[in-house]
């Protein structure tokens, strides 16, 4: 890191004097790449003890080691495997600050609900929507007894508007995210603990350059309608769960919280 007068730079990076995490423990879901990483990477970089969790060994114990936190291998829609999760985790660092749950998958059998079969519908919510369940059911009794705490769920910009370009099974199962964690901030409040959807818009991660490789057309659909012109980075949307697991966010709760370049409020955007 730079000077103590770094300026933050474009594209989510923290400044030298971004330190809001220091003595905080937070566990990230999905960390072995995309978004997940880079919250790995940034709340490192603001002191937080990172717990990287991931099915995917080799990426997630990568990650873990660049920084210097813990791996722990789990399946995300297993009841059992994420409450040892957050046992592990308190057992070994004193307690539990941040929660973020951002596993997920969009899956290319994901698509028009006139061709999206029963199968690839209960796979992406069990991944995407029950996982964020079972991550808060076991996550936030520990952060009541720490006091309170910081839960970022990972929802999506389509959990608010409607795309002709539908994944169906993906924009339910956000929506469902997004609806659950105002309840949450609302319901635990008063006990310190502040949930929060973060809503990123189209990020340029792997799984969506995947996802529009393998129709361009779908993609350029897509970009004309962001005000930006671009894709987010994910150090950006990074960035923003940095600010809501902080000390910074301590009277933001129960929000849908939008990183999505201007989409949501675009009826017609620049030429």
């Amino acid at each position: 890191m730079g000077a103590d007068n770094e300026t933050t730079r474009e594209g989510g990076g923290p400044s030298a004097a971004a330190r809001r995490l220091v003595g905080k423990v937070a566990v990230i879901t999905g960390a072995g790449s995309g978004i997940g990483r880079a919250m790995a990477v940034r709340f490192s970089a603001e002191g937080a003890d990172v717990v990287v969790v991931d099915r995917d060994e080799e990426a997630g114990r990568s990650v873990a080691a660049s920084v210097g936190g813990r791996f722990i291998r789990a399946d995300v829609t297993d009841g059992a495997a994420v409450q040892g999760i957050f046992e592990t985790t308190v057992a070994e660092h004193g307690g539990l600050d941040i929660c973020c749950n951002n596993a997920g998958i969009s899956p290319p059998d994901d698509d028009s609900i006139l061709d999206t079969e029963p199968a690839a519908w209960h796979r992406v919510q069990e991944v995407n929507l029950t996982s964020v369940y079972l991550c808060c059911k076991y996550a936030i009794p520990h952060l009541i007894e720490r006091g309170g705490g910081s839960v970022i769920n990972t929802a999506s910009f389509v959990a608010v508007m409607g795309a002709a370009t539908s994944q169906i099974a993906y924009t339910a199962s956000k929506g469902g995210v997004l609806s659950m964690s105002r309840e949450l901030g609302v319901q635990f409040a008063r006990q310190g603990v502040r949930v929060n959807a973060l809503c990123p818009g189209p990020v340029n991660t792997p799984l969506l350059r995947e996802l529009f490789a393998k129709d361009p057309e779908r993609a350029a659909r897509r970009l004309v309608h962001v005000p930006m012109g671009r894709f987010a980075e994910p150090e950006e949307i990074a960035a923003a769960a940095a600010f809501l697991a902080s000390d910074d966010a301590s009277f933001v709760t129960a929000s849908t919280f939008l990183v999505d370049g201007g989409i949501h409020a675009a009826y017609v955007t620049p030429e």
